[in-house]
């Protein structure tokens, strides 16, 4: 180590780590001029405050508690050829930072920061630009991912970007008002346990805005996920609870909003659903409760498969959309739709009780039409569809008797719930969650 260095970091008097100092400046002038040396000569618990500048070097290691800083934005640039940051402590903070040119590889997920093993750390605060996978959080506990910058570079296939914000084996971790665009998904959960994301902004993914899969007992709030490749997909989990979120604009081939696909006891409270190929998908979703949801300039609203399984729907507001509620058939499906506002209802309230005195039925016959056939979408605005729609009105049979909303709501309910709509929505989602841990505990 150069005689200037030691000497910044109070060791020139050959007490080596005992004298390491409590601040360390690194700059590309100064007697310490890379990271590696100031993370090296920081005492545990310390801070390195890194001064602005360009700094290319080795993959930097952090092995110890420590609070790495940026000062007017320096960048950590690993030239396309390697991870930047790798830490393998308890409590551990970066902040200030802005990380670029990662590069892609088939052979390692590399990351701009890598967490392993690790409780407690803190990654706020920092720009990632064009990195491979932005944060990788590997059998962490307890860490947060908060108020990030993500700005990956599309390519032509998807294996040459990575997750912006990436976690596996992980538990009680917060990612919030994250500002994320440009990568594969925009966050991906595989195996994580009681997370809370919130706030975040996931935007121009190649795939995903927000992708999970065994993924349990973790909520959502108020995030947006617009116009990703695929939207939103949660897969293969229990308990998730969503509400307040924004799906906007996800469409394509197989575009969703939101896929549900094997999950158990999901609750959706609150989010918007606008301007979606498909808003909600539901597969194989049991115990589904669907409450005070808008579903807006949609294709299909909502598209339940014949396995979903004690579905409830209520509350929610249904305006625009090419069908409001579709299914594929199936005598095994199990859904109850009350107290609804459908925009193409045409019932009355002579009592004035705000609902509907006449039952109505979400599915029109074309939808299950369409969903066994779907080139029939050509005939939407024709005729033949329009008689369909007049025989639908006159014998009702033709569409499914258990998807059918025998008190219609006469108004949005988005008037109904301005005033608590946050308040209830958070209470309720608290209280499924709690429930089900008491059961789990059990």
């Amino acid at each position: 180590m150069p005689w200037a260095a030691q000497q910044a970091a109070g060791q020139g008097n050959g007490t080596g780590m005992e004298a390491a100092s409590a601040v360390v400046e690194v700059s590309p002038t100064g007697p310490v001029s890379t990271i590696a040396d100031g993370v090296r000569l920081v005492r545990t618990g310390g801070r390195v405050v890194v001064r602005a500048g360009t700094y290319t070097e080795p993959t930097i290691v952090i092995d110890r508690p420590m609070v790495l800083e940026g000062e007017g934005w320096p960048t950590v640039d690993g030239q396309g050829e390697r991870e930047l940051l790798r830490i393998r402590a308890d409590d551990v903070t970066v902040r200030g930072l802005r990380l670029t040119r990662v590069g892609s590889s088939m052979t390692e997920d590399r990351a701009a920061i890598r967490v392993m093993n690790s409780l407690d750390c803190k990654i706020v605060g920092n720009r990632f630009d064009d990195t491979y996978y932005g944060v990788y959080l590997q059998k962490t506990e307890g860490c947060r991912v908060t108020d990030n910058d993500f700005a990956g570079i599309v390519h032509e296939s998807e294996a040459l970007t990575g997750n912006a914000i990436h976690l596996w084996s992980t538990r009680d971790v917060e990612v919030a008002r994250n500002r994320i665009s440009g990568h594969r998904d925009g966050i991906y959960f595989e195996f994580v346990r009681n997370a809370v994301v919130s706030d975040n902004v996931s935007e121009e993914n190649m795939r995903y805005g927000l992708h999970f899969m065994f993924s349990d007992s973790c909520r959502y709030d108020r995030n947006t996920f617009r116009h990703n490749g695929s939207g939103v997909a949660v897969m293969y989990t229990n308990v998730v609870t969503m509400t307040e979120n924004k799906f906007v604009d996800n469409r394509g081939g197989a575009a969703y909003g939101l896929l549900l696909k094997e999950i158990s006891d999901p609750v959706l409270i609150g989010n918007s659903f606008i301007g979606n190929t498909v808003g909600l998908m539901a597969d194989g979703a049991t115990r589904l409760i669907v409450e005070n949801n808008v579903f807006t300039d949609n294709g299909w609203g909502v598209r339940l498969m014949s396995n979903v399984q004690d579905g409830r729907f209520t509350a929610n507001d249904f305006a625009g959309n090419t069908f409001d509620v579709s299914t594929n058939g199936g005598s095994g499906l199990a859904a109850t739709f009350d107290g609804n506002w459908f925009a193409d209802y045409r019932g009355y309230d002579l009592n004035r009780d705000g609902f509907g005195d006449v039952p109505h039925r979400p599915v029109r016959f074309f939808s299950i039409l369409v969903a066994r056939y779907e080139t029939m979408l050509v005939l939407q605005r024709s005729l033949f569809v329009g008689l369909l729609d007049a025989a639908e009105r006159a014998l009702p049979s033709l569409t499914p008797a258990a998807l059918m909303d025998k008190r219609p709501s006469m108004k949005p309910v988005v008037e109904r719930r301005a005033a608590s709509r946050s308040t209830d929505s958070a209470a309720r989602g608290t209280r499924v969650l709690t429930q089900h841990r008491s059961r789990t505990a059990g």
